[in-house]
């Protein structure tokens, strides 16, 4: 087995969640008040990139939610923090502090459009007061309208958070699998893909919004606890 074939099996899981469920999801359409499960693994694809043999759309981040033993986060609440505030004071903005995702999308978009003078304190810090986050309000609405426009699709697994978990252990290798850092390049992603410009190597070089895990080796056997999931996954 070699790795394209795995990542052809991976994608070719993810159509099959896709027919299950109905379609991807954009996060611009969602809201708290679907039949999310508790807690899950999620997949974002680029808009409109493919995949270099097929018209499957291509990986761009993959992620999870409640690590920690003892953590309480749900998969929405995760999600909902990526997508970032439809009202209030921040409206169309978000916490990039609270979210890798949108700090990392964030800092891509200052390299590209050379913002570093307006937002040098962009991901200063675990916190920011009201004054800075107004401050940083507009850059966080460009982060919300990348983040809401890209589908995504996600697989139901409701194990205790934990580091061991069956959704830490389907991100990490996800992850591993899909990533071109340092390894040969499979679907290479298009020029004008925005990471491209990141200033973190894992990101311009694995393909992928991901830093942790982009280096590693995987496991292949992740794969059966994928299409178990995929299976076990219902339409919102």
């Amino acid at each position: 087995m070699s790795r394209r074939s795995d990542l052809d099996r991976l994608y070719d899981l993810l159509d099959r969640l896709e027919a299950n469920v109905g379609g991807k999801q954009r996060l611009k359409d969602c809201t708290g008040y679907m039949d999310w499960p508790e807690r899950g693994v999620y997949f974002f694809f680029a808009d409109g990139e493919t995949r270099e043999s097929t018209d499957q759309l291509r990986l761009t981040r993959i992620g999870t939610h409640a690590v920690s033993s003892g953590s309480g986060t749900s998969l929405w609440n995760r999600l909902r923090t990526h997508r970032g505030a439809n009202r209030g004071t921040y409206q169309g903005g978000g916490n990039h502090r609270g979210s890798v995702f949108r700090k990392r999308v964030g800092e891509a978009k200052i390299e590209r459009d050379e913002l570093h003078d307006e937002y040098s304190h962009w991901g200063n810090g675990s916190s920011a007061d009201r004054d800075r986050r107004l401050a940083e309000l507009e850059h966080e609405q460009r982060v919300s309208q990348y983040i809401r426009d890209l589908p995504f699709l996600w697989i139901d697994i409701d194990d205790e958070p934990s580091p061991e978990s069956d959704r830490v252990y389907i991100e990490r290798n996800a992850i591993a699998l899909v990533s071109n850092y340092r390894k040969d390049s499979i679907d290479p992603r298009d020029d004008d893909w925005l990471g491209r410009v990141s200033p973190r190597s894992e990101i311009s070089d694995s393909g992928l919004w991901n830093i942790n895990h982009v280096g590693e080796q995987y496991d292949r056997a992740f794969l059966n606890r994928v299409a178990d999931a995929v299976e076990e996954t219902s339409a919102p």
